[in-house]
């Protein structure tokens, strides 16, 4: 009778035992098939020529406290002429945008006298973009005729970014499914179907640049560019 009170306790141990190995076995093969995956970055990159000139000038004149009223004239004077000047060199109408005249009220220490600024800014927004890039060279002819143009700054942009976004990005996960495989074989695996992609940053950039950032570059000042996309994949091995 003793020998049987201990038996049951024993018997149970023992089923606990090996119900608690088998469940070890399977939670540890469970992790292993979760886990037998790969994740790697592939990218891809295309050379491309920008298709859109944005270029911005700024007229100035500098007057006196009393002479701003004719500072006004005269920077709308500048105006026709800087207007007569891109629309011969063909620059149509259209493509540009005059904006009011503006004035700033420059620093200078007393006792002087106060002095002023007399601005306006005009936009040229064009797709020639050749035509934009060689005529922001030629500005300086309008020195002769007392004019002084501030050439602010000539930027050149892609319009078919998204577009082109949407392919680099099929090629970036191409890219990345070679590294796997280069990676897998190494290990003696090889790998299976796509289980997961994300998209990283788009990168636009001067040619041959390195200058890339975590949150994404957009070079402005070339006119040819390198447009690249990097992408985020996960494979399953085997």
């Amino acid at each position: 009778m003793q020998q049987n009170q201990y038996l049951l306790p024993a018997t149970v141990l023992g089923v606990a035992l090996v119900l608690s190995s088998a469940l070890g076995a399977y939670t540890f093969y469970a992790v292993r098939s979760f886990d037998n995956v790969l994740t790697v970055t592939g990218s891809a990159k295309r050379a491309v020529t920008a298709d859109s000139a944005k270029w911005r000038l700024t007229i100035l004149r500098k007057v006196g406290e009393s002479g701003v009223p004719q500072g006004y004239s005269q920077v709308a004077r500048d105006a026709d002429v800087l207007l007569a000047f891109l629309t011969k060199n063909g620059i149509p109408e259209s493509a540009i945008t005059t904006m009011p005249i503006g004035v700033d009220e420059l620093y200078r220490a007393e006792p002087y006298p106060r002095e002023y600024q007399v601005r306006q800014e005009v936009i040229i927004q064009s797709n020639d973009v050749h035509a934009v890039d060689a005529l922001s060279k030629r500005i300086g002819e309008l020195a002769p005729s007392g004019i002084f143009v501030s050439n602010n700054w000539l930027e050149f942009y892609v319009t078919n970014l998204p577009e082109l976004r949407v392919s680099l990005l099929a090629a970036a996960v191409t890219d990345a499914r070679a590294r796997a495989e280069q990676i897998a074989v190494a290990g003696g695996q090889s790998v299976g179907s796509l289980k997961s992609a994300s998209s990283g940053v788009v990168q636009v950039l001067a040619p041959n640049s390195i200058d890339v950032s975590d949150y994404g570059q957009y070079d402005t000042q070339s006119i040819e560019k390198e447009v690249m996309v990097t992408a985020r994949a996960t494979f399953f091995v085997r």
